[in-house]
Protein backbone atom coordinates (compact mmCIF):
# COMPACT_ATOMS: atom_id res chain seq x y z
CA UNK A 1 0.00 0.00 0.00
CA UNK A 2 1.10 3.41 -1.00
CA UNK A 3 2.48 5.16 2.31
CA UNK A 4 0.11 8.07 1.72
CA UNK A 5 -2.70 5.92 2.28
CA UNK A 6 -1.38 5.60 5.94
CA UNK A 7 -1.21 9.38 6.33
CA UNK A 8 -4.83 9.62 5.06
CA UNK A 9 -6.33 7.15 8.09
CA UNK A 10 -4.36 8.84 10.44
CA UNK A 11 -5.75 12.28 8.78
CA UNK A 12 -8.96 10.75 9.08
CA UNK A 13 -8.80 9.24 12.84
CA UNK A 14 -7.79 12.34 13.65
CA UNK A 15 -10.86 13.96 12.23
CA UNK A 16 -12.85 11.02 14.18
CA UNK A 17 -11.53 11.80 17.02
CA UNK A 18 -12.39 15.54 16.77
CA UNK A 19 -16.34 14.29 16.61
CA UNK A 20 -15.99 12.33 19.40
CA UNK A 21 -14.41 15.02 21.38
CA UNK A 22 -11.21 12.64 22.32
CA UNK A 23 -7.98 14.05 22.47
CA UNK A 24 -5.50 11.33 21.47
CA UNK A 25 -4.96 7.46 20.69
CA UNK A 26 -2.26 5.62 21.62
CA UNK A 27 -1.22 2.69 20.10
CA UNK A 28 1.15 -0.49 20.88
CA UNK A 29 2.32 -3.19 18.52
CA UNK A 30 -1.17 -4.60 17.41
CA UNK A 31 -3.33 -4.61 14.20
CA UNK A 32 -4.67 -0.80 15.11
CA UNK A 33 -0.75 0.33 14.33
CA UNK A 34 -0.43 -1.90 11.59
CA UNK A 35 -3.46 -0.37 9.85
CA UNK A 36 -2.05 3.22 10.92
CA UNK A 37 1.64 2.94 9.55
CA UNK A 38 1.93 -0.87 8.24
CA UNK A 39 3.99 -2.26 10.69
CA UNK A 40 3.14 -5.72 11.56
CA UNK A 41 4.99 -6.51 14.82
CA UNK A 42 4.48 -8.63 17.60
CA UNK A 43 4.02 -6.76 21.15
CA UNK A 44 7.24 -7.32 23.89
CA UNK A 45 8.18 -6.03 26.70
CA UNK A 46 9.77 -3.00 25.35
CA UNK A 47 7.72 -0.23 25.28
CA UNK A 48 6.61 0.74 21.40
CA UNK A 49 3.89 3.90 21.38
CA UNK A 50 2.43 5.82 18.72
CA UNK A 51 0.21 8.48 19.71
CA UNK A 52 -2.00 10.16 16.93
CA UNK A 53 -3.67 13.27 18.38
CA UNK A 54 -6.62 14.90 17.76
CA UNK A 55 -4.67 17.83 15.95
CA UNK A 56 -0.63 17.84 15.39
CA UNK A 57 2.02 15.22 14.37
CA UNK A 58 1.66 11.74 15.05
CA UNK A 59 4.61 10.75 17.13
CA UNK A 60 5.89 7.53 17.95
CA UNK A 61 8.40 6.28 20.93
CA UNK A 62 10.61 3.13 19.91
CA UNK A 63 13.09 1.46 21.26
CA UNK A 64 16.37 2.15 19.65
CA UNK A 65 16.98 -0.41 18.48
CA UNK A 66 13.50 -0.73 16.15
CA UNK A 67 14.77 3.17 15.08
CA UNK A 68 15.79 2.82 11.63
CA UNK A 69 13.02 0.46 10.92
CA UNK A 70 10.46 2.55 11.72
CA UNK A 71 12.02 5.51 9.79
CA UNK A 72 12.35 3.89 6.72
CA UNK A 73 9.31 2.02 6.29
CA UNK A 74 6.64 4.10 7.76
CA UNK A 75 5.95 7.85 7.52
CA UNK A 76 5.62 8.68 11.14
CA UNK A 77 7.99 11.74 10.75
CA UNK A 78 8.20 12.13 14.66
CA UNK A 79 9.94 9.43 16.14
CA UNK A 80 11.68 9.69 19.97
CA UNK A 81 13.99 6.73 21.34
CA UNK A 82 15.00 5.37 24.27
CA UNK A 83 17.18 2.66 24.80
CA UNK A 84 17.23 -0.23 27.58
CA UNK A 85 19.21 1.45 29.93
CA UNK A 86 16.93 4.71 30.23
CA UNK A 87 13.67 4.17 32.08
CA UNK A 88 11.74 3.87 29.80
CA UNK A 89 8.01 5.64 32.29
CA UNK A 90 10.25 8.64 31.75
CA UNK A 91 10.34 8.41 27.96
CA UNK A 92 6.48 7.75 28.05
CA UNK A 93 6.19 10.72 30.02
CA UNK A 94 8.28 12.83 27.52
CA UNK A 95 6.15 11.75 24.51
CA UNK A 96 2.67 12.53 26.20
CA UNK A 97 4.59 15.85 26.77
CA UNK A 98 6.00 16.58 23.30
CA UNK A 99 2.41 16.16 21.83
CA UNK A 100 0.87 18.31 24.76
CA UNK A 101 -1.61 15.13 25.54
CA UNK A 102 -0.47 14.42 29.80
CA UNK A 103 -4.64 15.32 30.10
CA UNK A 104 -7.41 15.10 28.40
CA UNK A 105 -9.63 12.05 27.22
CA UNK A 106 -7.31 9.13 25.68
CA UNK A 107 -8.07 5.90 24.23
CA UNK A 108 -5.43 3.20 24.14
CA UNK A 109 -5.21 0.32 22.10
CA UNK A 110 -7.97 -2.54 23.37
CA UNK A 111 -5.47 -5.03 23.31
CA UNK A 112 -2.57 -2.95 25.33
CA UNK A 113 -0.85 -4.55 27.50
CA UNK A 114 -1.44 -3.88 31.24
CA UNK A 115 2.28 -3.00 31.91
CA UNK A 116 1.81 -0.18 29.27
CA UNK A 117 -1.55 1.50 30.25
CA UNK A 118 -0.60 0.74 33.96
CA UNK A 119 2.58 3.67 32.92
CA UNK A 120 0.46 5.86 30.66
CA UNK A 121 -2.01 6.33 34.02
CA UNK A 122 0.78 6.61 36.10
CA UNK A 123 2.44 9.18 33.79
CA UNK A 124 -1.03 11.05 33.21
CA UNK A 125 -2.84 10.94 36.22
CA UNK A 126 -5.44 13.66 35.28
CA UNK A 127 -6.29 12.43 31.67
CA UNK A 128 -9.39 9.90 31.71
CA UNK A 129 -9.14 7.00 29.82
CA UNK A 130 -11.09 4.50 26.51
CA UNK A 131 -10.45 2.29 23.89
CA UNK A 132 -9.41 3.49 20.47
CA UNK A 133 -11.62 1.08 19.05
CA UNK A 134 -14.35 3.70 20.07
CA UNK A 135 -12.12 6.32 17.25
CA UNK A 136 -11.06 3.51 15.58
CA UNK A 137 -13.83 0.78 14.69
CA UNK A 138 -15.68 3.05 11.76
CA UNK A 139 -12.47 3.78 10.32
CA UNK A 140 -11.61 -0.08 9.59
CA UNK A 141 -14.71 -1.27 9.45
CA UNK A 142 -15.63 -0.64 5.84
CA UNK A 143 -12.70 -2.05 3.63
CA UNK A 144 -10.80 0.27 0.73
CA UNK A 145 -9.87 -1.12 -2.53
CA UNK A 146 -6.43 -2.14 -1.48
CA UNK A 147 -8.04 -4.15 1.79
CA UNK A 148 -10.60 -5.88 -0.75
CA UNK A 149 -8.26 -7.18 -2.99
CA UNK A 150 -5.69 -8.60 -0.29
CA UNK A 151 -8.72 -10.38 1.15
CA UNK A 152 -9.79 -11.65 -2.69
CA UNK A 153 -6.13 -13.03 -3.14
CA UNK A 154 -6.47 -14.85 0.35
CA UNK A 155 -9.41 -16.14 -0.21
CA UNK A 156 -8.53 -17.52 -3.57
CA UNK A 157 -5.62 -19.43 -2.09
CA UNK A 158 -7.95 -20.54 0.67
CA UNK A 159 -10.14 -22.05 -2.29
CA UNK A 160 -7.14 -23.35 -3.92
CA UNK A 161 -6.29 -25.53 -1.34
CA UNK A 162 -10.20 -26.56 -0.76
CA UNK A 163 -10.21 -27.87 -4.43
CA UNK A 164 -6.67 -29.75 -3.49
CA UNK A 165 -8.24 -30.95 -0.40
CA UNK A 166 -11.28 -32.57 -2.30
CA UNK A 167 -9.30 -34.10 -4.75
CA UNK A 168 -7.78 -36.50 -1.94
CA UNK A 169 -8.42 -39.96 -2.36
CA UNK A 170 -5.54 -41.13 0.60
CA UNK A 171 -6.96 -39.22 3.99
CA UNK A 172 -8.70 -42.69 5.23
CA UNK A 173 -6.18 -43.26 7.99
CA UNK A 174 -4.26 -40.26 7.96
CA UNK A 175 -4.37 -37.97 11.33
CA UNK A 176 -6.04 -34.52 12.08
CA UNK A 177 -2.61 -33.77 13.17
CA UNK A 178 -1.22 -34.63 9.66
CA UNK A 179 -4.31 -33.39 7.00
CA UNK A 180 -3.63 -29.88 9.38
CA UNK A 181 -0.22 -29.57 8.71
CA UNK A 182 -0.66 -30.71 4.89
CA UNK A 183 -2.97 -27.76 4.88
CA UNK A 184 -0.83 -25.60 6.15
CA UNK A 185 1.51 -26.50 2.90
CA UNK A 186 -1.17 -25.98 0.33
CA UNK A 187 -2.21 -22.71 1.86
CA UNK A 188 1.49 -21.22 1.38
CA UNK A 189 2.28 -23.54 -1.91
CA UNK A 190 -1.05 -20.65 -3.69
CA UNK A 191 0.70 -17.40 -2.65
CA UNK A 192 -0.55 -17.47 1.46
CA UNK A 193 1.76 -16.20 3.95
CA UNK A 194 1.54 -18.60 6.97
CA UNK A 195 -1.77 -19.70 8.27
CA UNK A 196 -4.51 -16.97 9.86
CA UNK A 197 -5.17 -19.06 12.78
CA UNK A 198 -4.64 -22.59 14.02
CA UNK A 199 -6.44 -24.98 11.13
CA UNK A 200 -9.12 -26.88 12.29
CA UNK A 201 -9.40 -30.48 11.08
CA UNK A 202 -12.41 -31.96 13.44
CA UNK A 203 -12.96 -36.02 12.45
CA UNK A 204 -16.37 -37.84 13.60
CA UNK A 205 -17.32 -36.87 16.95
CA UNK A 206 -14.56 -33.83 17.29
CA UNK A 207 -16.56 -31.79 14.99
CA UNK A 208 -19.08 -31.37 17.35
CA UNK A 209 -16.55 -28.95 19.73
CA UNK A 210 -16.84 -25.84 17.34
CA UNK A 211 -13.14 -24.80 17.98
CA UNK A 212 -11.40 -27.84 18.50
CA UNK A 213 -7.95 -27.32 16.70
CA UNK A 214 -6.67 -31.02 15.97
CA UNK A 215 -5.53 -34.08 16.78
CA UNK A 216 -4.07 -37.69 16.75
CA UNK A 217 -7.04 -39.37 15.72
CA UNK A 218 -7.75 -41.00 12.75
CA UNK A 219 -10.00 -40.16 9.95
CA UNK A 220 -12.30 -43.32 9.33
CA UNK A 221 -14.77 -44.00 6.45
CA UNK A 222 -18.08 -42.24 7.08
CA UNK A 223 -16.68 -39.69 9.01
CA UNK A 224 -17.83 -36.71 8.78
CA UNK A 225 -14.35 -33.99 9.26
CA UNK A 226 -14.72 -30.29 9.57
CA UNK A 227 -12.30 -28.51 7.95
CA UNK A 228 -11.60 -24.94 8.84
CA UNK A 229 -8.23 -22.75 7.83
CA UNK A 230 -7.62 -20.02 6.00
CA UNK A 231 -3.93 -17.69 5.63
CA UNK A 232 -3.05 -14.40 4.86
CA UNK A 233 -2.30 -12.16 1.65
CA UNK A 234 -0.61 -8.27 2.45
CA UNK A 235 -1.47 -8.70 5.99
CA UNK A 236 -5.31 -9.63 5.12
CA UNK A 237 -6.81 -13.41 6.28
CA UNK A 238 -9.11 -15.68 4.40
CA UNK A 239 -11.47 -17.96 7.18
CA UNK A 240 -13.46 -20.98 5.38
CA UNK A 241 -14.89 -23.82 6.45
CA UNK A 242 -15.98 -27.27 4.27
CA UNK A 243 -17.49 -30.42 5.99
CA UNK A 244 -16.53 -33.58 4.19
CA UNK A 245 -17.27 -37.14 4.46
CA UNK A 246 -14.17 -39.84 4.20
CA UNK A 247 -14.61 -42.82 2.11
CA UNK A 248 -18.29 -43.29 2.11
CA UNK A 249 -21.53 -41.72 1.55
CA UNK A 250 -22.81 -39.81 4.76
CA UNK A 251 -25.28 -41.45 7.33
CA UNK A 252 -29.18 -40.50 5.92
CA UNK A 253 -28.43 -37.97 9.36
CA UNK A 254 -25.79 -36.72 8.62
CA UNK A 255 -27.43 -35.45 5.09
CA UNK A 256 -30.21 -33.99 6.68
CA UNK A 257 -27.89 -31.95 8.88
CA UNK A 258 -25.49 -30.78 6.40
CA UNK A 259 -28.95 -29.67 4.05
CA UNK A 260 -29.57 -27.85 6.28
CA UNK A 261 -26.77 -26.17 7.09
CA UNK A 262 -25.90 -25.36 3.51
CA UNK A 263 -29.67 -24.35 3.18
CA UNK A 264 -29.18 -21.54 6.25
CA UNK A 265 -26.15 -19.84 5.07
CA UNK A 266 -28.13 -19.38 1.79
CA UNK A 267 -30.32 -17.86 3.53
CA UNK A 268 -27.93 -15.77 5.77
CA UNK A 269 -26.18 -14.29 2.76
CA UNK A 270 -29.38 -13.63 0.67
CA UNK A 271 -30.08 -11.29 3.49
CA UNK A 272 -27.13 -9.51 3.10
CA UNK A 273 -27.74 -6.02 1.42
CA UNK A 274 -26.66 -2.44 2.26
CA UNK A 275 -29.29 -1.56 5.26
CA UNK A 276 -30.21 -4.84 6.83
CA UNK A 277 -28.68 -5.52 10.13
CA UNK A 278 -26.75 -7.84 11.31
CA UNK A 279 -29.84 -9.38 13.64
CA UNK A 280 -31.63 -9.83 10.37
CA UNK A 281 -29.27 -11.89 8.94
CA UNK A 282 -28.45 -13.89 11.72
CA UNK A 283 -32.50 -14.62 12.11
CA UNK A 284 -32.16 -15.73 8.16
CA UNK A 285 -29.98 -18.19 9.13
CA UNK A 286 -30.55 -19.58 12.51
CA UNK A 287 -34.70 -19.48 11.27
CA UNK A 288 -33.57 -22.36 8.73
CA UNK A 289 -31.80 -24.23 11.39
CA UNK A 290 -34.46 -23.93 13.91
CA UNK A 291 -37.72 -24.83 11.68
CA UNK A 292 -35.18 -28.07 10.94
CA UNK A 293 -35.16 -29.12 14.60
CA UNK A 294 -31.54 -28.21 14.87
CA UNK A 295 -31.67 -25.11 16.70
CA UNK A 296 -30.25 -26.09 20.54
CA UNK A 297 -27.49 -27.81 18.30
CA UNK A 298 -26.31 -24.17 16.56
CA UNK A 299 -24.30 -22.77 19.52
CA UNK A 300 -22.49 -19.50 18.12
CA UNK A 301 -23.35 -16.59 16.06
CA UNK A 302 -23.92 -16.83 12.42
CA UNK A 303 -20.86 -15.18 11.67
CA UNK A 304 -17.98 -12.21 12.42
CA UNK A 305 -15.99 -9.40 10.58
CA UNK A 306 -12.75 -10.09 8.92
CA UNK A 307 -10.18 -7.13 8.28
CA UNK A 308 -6.67 -7.67 9.65
CA UNK A 309 -8.10 -9.11 12.20
CA UNK A 310 -9.95 -12.65 11.53
CA UNK A 311 -12.60 -12.05 14.10
CA UNK A 312 -13.64 -8.21 14.25
CA UNK A 313 -16.59 -6.21 14.06
CA UNK A 314 -19.33 -6.58 12.70
CA UNK A 315 -20.43 -8.92 14.20
CA UNK A 316 -23.15 -11.16 12.87
CA UNK A 317 -25.28 -12.22 16.00
CA UNK A 318 -28.91 -13.15 16.94
CA UNK A 319 -30.31 -9.12 17.55
CA UNK A 320 -27.43 -7.45 16.19
CA UNK A 321 -28.42 -3.96 15.42
CA UNK A 322 -25.45 -2.58 13.44
CA UNK A 323 -26.37 -1.89 9.46
CA UNK A 324 -24.67 -2.84 7.34
CA UNK A 325 -22.64 -0.62 4.62
CA UNK A 326 -21.36 -1.68 1.43
CA UNK A 327 -17.39 -2.43 1.94
CA UNK A 328 -18.17 -4.43 5.10
CA UNK A 329 -17.01 -8.00 5.01
CA UNK A 330 -18.11 -10.77 7.40
CA UNK A 331 -18.49 -14.84 7.51
CA UNK A 332 -21.63 -16.40 7.47
CA UNK A 333 -21.18 -19.73 8.91
CA UNK A 334 -23.58 -21.52 10.47
CA UNK A 335 -23.35 -24.69 12.30
CA UNK A 336 -25.03 -28.05 13.39
CA UNK A 337 -23.45 -29.58 16.64
CA UNK A 338 -24.20 -32.88 17.68
CA UNK A 339 -22.36 -33.67 20.81
CA UNK A 340 -20.81 -37.32 20.82
CA UNK A 341 -21.49 -38.00 16.91
CA UNK A 342 -20.23 -35.11 14.84
CA UNK A 343 -20.44 -31.42 13.69
CA UNK A 344 -20.88 -29.65 10.19
CA UNK A 345 -20.22 -25.96 9.26
CA UNK A 346 -20.47 -24.09 5.92
CA UNK A 347 -18.46 -21.10 6.22
CA UNK A 348 -17.71 -18.10 3.12
CA UNK A 349 -16.03 -14.46 3.35
CA UNK A 350 -18.86 -12.09 2.04
CA UNK A 351 -18.46 -8.43 1.10
CA UNK A 352 -21.40 -6.35 1.25
CA UNK A 353 -21.90 -3.96 -2.24
CA UNK A 354 -24.20 -1.78 -3.22
CA UNK A 355 -26.32 -5.02 -4.83
CA UNK A 356 -26.19 -6.93 -1.88
CA UNK A 357 -22.97 -9.53 -1.26
CA UNK A 358 -20.37 -11.03 -2.79
CA UNK A 359 -18.92 -14.31 -2.27
CA UNK A 360 -15.17 -14.47 -1.33
CA UNK A 361 -15.46 -18.19 -1.75
CA UNK A 362 -16.72 -20.04 -4.66
CA UNK A 363 -15.77 -23.99 -3.87
CA UNK A 364 -18.68 -26.67 -3.92
CA UNK A 365 -20.29 -26.93 -0.10
CA UNK A 366 -21.56 -30.07 -0.67
CA UNK A 367 -19.90 -33.08 1.48
CA UNK A 368 -18.82 -35.32 -1.39
CA UNK A 369 -14.64 -35.98 -0.56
Amino acid sequence: MAEDAYTDRRRRLQARLRTIDADAVICAPSRNLQYLTGLEMEPSERHFLLVVPASGPPTALVPALEETAVRETTSVAAVYTWRDDDDPRAAVRSLLTSVGVRGGRLLVDDTMWAQFTQDLRAVAPDATWGLASEALTALRITKDESELDALRAAAAAADATVEDLRARDDVIGTTEAALAAWIRERLAAHGGSGVAFEPIVAAGENGAKPHYRHGDREIRAGDPVVCDFGTRVDGYPSDTTRTFVAGSDPSPAYERVHGTVRDAQVAGIDAIEPGATTGAVDDAARSVVDAAGYGDAFVHRTGHGVGLEVHEPPYVVADGERTLESGMVCSVEPGIYLEGRFGCRIEDLVIVTDDGAERLNTTDRGWEW
